[in-house]
């Protein structure tokens, strides 16, 4: 597994000088489309806790209550997170109860896709237009309901 061992942004940022400009690109794309989604980073959940431990670039942020205790967790609405081979963007916000991310599927310019994260190798083999209108739908939808990330529909 790919491990990132960084404890502030710019340090994140500094990590993979090779990838310094798409993580900028990418970065200035997602806070022109959702200005309201404050970038920050986001150091994970430490050992002993609920959560993803893995750090990451985050844009925007809301809490949910881990399954397995009623723990409080800090997660980032949209994260953009270095892969071995890959930048992953994840999204937290839904589409009628349903991960907004596959609504994009192929339109994004993506190497891979999951439920809710896509990934890419360079920034300039995305459809930066597309992801800019994903990003938009992700900042106006938060905006209107900061509890949406945490209402899944089971599918």
């Amino acid at each position: 597994m790919f491990q990132v061992h960084a404890t502030t942004l710019e340090s994140y940022l500094n990590l993979d000088p090779e990838r310094r400009e798409d993580l900028d690109k990418l970065s200035a794309l997602i806070r022109e489309a959702a200005p309201s989604l404050r970038r920050y980073f986001h150091k994970g959940t430490p050992p002993g806790h609920p959560g993803m431990r893995m750090s990451m670039i985050g844009h925007g942020r809301f809490s949910y209550t881990a399954r397995s205790g009623g723990e409080s967790i800090s997660w980032p609405v949209i994260g953009v997170a270095l892969q071995l081979r890959y930048i992953s963007v994840y999204i937290s916000t839904t589409r009628d109860g349903l991960p907004i991310v596959p609504a994009y599927k192929g339109a994004l310019g993506e190497s891979r896709m999951g439920r809710n994260n896509f990934s890419f190798e360079r920034f300039d083999s995305l459809k930066a237009e597309n992801v800019f209108d994903l990003c938009a739908e992700v900042g106006r939808i938060f905006r209107a309901d900061p509890q949406n990330p945490v209402r899944y529909k089971q599918s």
